[in-house]
């Protein structure tokens, strides 16, 4: 029942202009909490502040000549459409701060989550500790292999059409643990020879 007063008194001084209003709190014959802006019905008198309202930014209209499709229309994430921005661009998995193990031989699938989908003429590269590792591709997961042992840092870039790099995700640290060939017990260890 709290819910209900909270949203009708929440409902009425959204209805109400954004200048400070006065409200009258007044309670029913069930014991019900009720707001108006009737002065008549009596009641606590209440002032609201005013509501702040931040307008709009204005819609750019697209290009008539823009391509589209055969029924004069255009959709977002076509080819050949001005480049719009993904809703999310980010490393999925694996997650930040992972350590991958021995037995992983330095090896890593990336994933990506894109959203909307990845469009046709937009292309993805993996960076790792600041290089290109994998060229471009029209990809959301790519293969990490034979990373040295330590600390490495991977990005994800999206290329548009024309090849500039519209986004680009946080950076994910990965730690990598190999073998040493200088472990005792390791059978490759010149000192054992």
């Amino acid at each position: 029942m709290h819910k209900v007063v909270m949203t009708l008194a929440l409902s009425l001084a959204l209805s109400l202009p954004a200048a400070a209003q006065t409200i009258y709190r007044t309670t029913d014959a069930q014991g019900n909490v009720v707001f108006t802006d009737d002065p008549k019905r009596g009641g606590e008198a209440m002032e609201l502040d005013p509501l702040t309202v931040v307008p709009s930014r204005p819609v750019q209209p697209l290009s008539s000549a823009s391509p589209g499709r055969a029924d004069g229309t255009t959709r977002y994430g076509e080819p050949g459409q001005p480049f719009m921005p993904y809703d999310v661009f980010a490393i999925a998995s694996p997650e930040q701060e992972t350590t991958l193990p021995t037995g992983a031989a330095g090896n890593a699938q990336v994933r990506l989550a894109i959203r909307p989908d990845l469009r046709d003429d937009h292309r993805v590269r993996l960076l790792v500790d600041g290089q290109v590792s994998q060229s471009a591709m029209h990809t959301d997961t790519f293969l990490l292999s034979n990373l040295n042992r330590g600390e490495h840092r991977v990005q994800a870039e999206l290329l548009d059409a024309s090849g500039a790099v519209r986004h680009r995700t946080s950076p994910l640290t990965l730690f990598v643990q190999r073998a040493s060939v200088n472990l005792p017990s390791n059978p490759n260890n010149p000192a054992n020879h």
